[in-house]
């Protein structure tokens, strides 16, 4: 069992992430975080490479909550990335962000989150950034 965990550098990723791990430790389940790219050859800046990559490993040893973070090799959309790591990681729980929007934003729900919700066969918990840490 495991909680999969939708994670790209931003104020909703952050707030996911540390979600996703608060409700492993109470689980004692493994956290997969799972940071994809939308664009072909990797070029997409919410991809984590490099010194990002390692400051988050970091992050996650020093949880104390057993990890693992995926990089999707396919051009799948965010939404098919995580659903497929939630298949195989046999998820118990998906966590997401979702992004604060405008009156007219509102209307319509984010494409990925809208299919995370519909489409997984395990529970979703969308969470919103702490409104402090927006920038």
């Amino acid at each position: 069992m495991s909680i999969v965990v939708g994670y790209i550098p931003t104020p909703e990723g952050e707030a996911a992430l540390e979600r996703g791990l608060a409700e492993a430790r109470k689980t004692g389940v493994t956290v997969v975080v799972v940071n994809g790219s939308r664009e072909q050859g990797r070029s997409d800046r919410r991809r984590l490479t490099g010194e990002a990559l390692a400051e988050l490993r970091r992050r996650l040893d020093e949880s104390g909550v057993d990890h693992r973070v995926v990089q999707p090799a396919n051009e799948n959309e965010p939404a098919e990335q995580l659903l497929d790591a939630a298949q195989e990681h046999d998820a118990e729980l998906i966590v997401i962000g979702l992004r604060r929007r405008t009156p007219v934003g509102k209307f319509l729900l984010g494409s990925a989150a809208q299919r995370v919700l519909i489409e997984a066969s395990c529970p979703v918990l969308a969470v919103k950034s702490d409104p402090g840490r927006e920038g």
